[in-house]
């Protein structure tokens, strides 16, 4: 049964080159629709500026959407009001991309995690502080350092406080946006690994956005290539990745690299001018679909 199903998703951007220039319209998300079941990982990929990250911000409507529909169990959360919004963020939680720019430095990494459950009034602080305890150890922390600000952290450790702050109020839904792309290689792996490990202890719904094919292949079961704002191809990862049918999803996997070839094969390059952004997804194999 799918959990959230998104529709038709746009957004679109105003650009003035100057204050009394006409407005250039960018648009950003095109069209983009998809549904997740409850309890899968899903993959969205793409390059840089393919709409990735704006389409998951119009999903938690961190910014708002200009058209389209996202249902979360039956309910529309486009056009929702602010105070139902606030109640359903408790089931819908974001780990961002760079932990130097999302943690408050002001603040201890005990209250960072802890700040979610104190806005949505969630038990005595007793009850929070052993929340906050149960979370450090969760994610691989020494629970006594919570009284230490994020700047006495690794880069890895910081990560780890942006997914234990994610999970405070036990969402059902959790995007996590880039999550170790600012991570030097070393550590990860390990945060990978913890996502994976979490995911499966809690039973929540992932929606992993990456450009890094490897780690999308390696933990998703199902995947939507981005190219332009619009999804050009949609399927299972193993055979998306396995057999692409648009030409941007095999120049990406072509870019893929292999440790266990000698040589690398060549690289496909595609055609940005062949591009047609009014194509069609059709179904080139059984769950399989493709703008081709």
């Amino acid at each position: 049964m799918s959990l959230i199903e998104v529709t038709g998703l746009v957004k679109i951007f105003e650009r003035r080159l100057a204050p009394w220039s006409r407005p250039h319209l960018i648009r950003a998300v095109d069209r983009v629709s998809f549904a997740i079941d409850e309890g899968e990982t899903f993959g969205l990929v793409g390059e840089s500026g393919s709409g990735k990250t704006t389409a998951v911000r119009c999903l938690l409507r961190l910014i708002e959407p200009t058209a389209g529909s996202f249902m979360f169990r039956g309910e529309q959360v486009f056009g929702l009001p602010a105070s139902r919004m606030r109640t359903l963020r408790r089931d819908m939680q974001m780990i961002f991309q760079d932990p130097d720019s999302s943690l408050n430095p002001r603040m201890t990494a005990g209250a960072i995690v802890e700040e979610g459950l104190v806005i949505h009034g969630v038990g005595s602080p007793a009850d929070r502080r052993a929340r906050v305890r149960e979370l450090f150890e969760m994610v691989g922390l020494d629970a006594g350092a919570a009284g230490r600000c994020p700047h006495e952290f690794s880069g890895g450790q910081r990560q780890r406080i942006g997914i234990a702050r994610a999970l405070a109020l036990r969402p059902t839904f959790l995007v996590a946006d880039e999550p170790v792309s600012a991570l030097d290689v070393s550590v990860q792996a390990q945060i990978v690994n913890l996502l994976m490990e979490l995911q499966e202890r809690l039973g929540s719904t992932l929606l992993l956005v990456a450009h890094d094919l490897r780690l999308v292949r390696h933990i998703c079961a199902r995947v939507a290539v981005l190219y332009r704002g619009r999804v050009v191809e949609t399927g299972r990862a193993d055979e998306v990745f396995r057999v692409p049918a648009h030409p941007y999803t095999r120049a990406l996997v072509s870019a893929m690299p292999d440790p266990g070839l000698a040589t690398a094969p060549p690289r496909i390059r595609f055609d940005t001018a062949a591009f047609d952004p009014g194509a069609a997804l059709r179904e080139v194999a059984p769950g399989h679909w493709a703008a081709v």
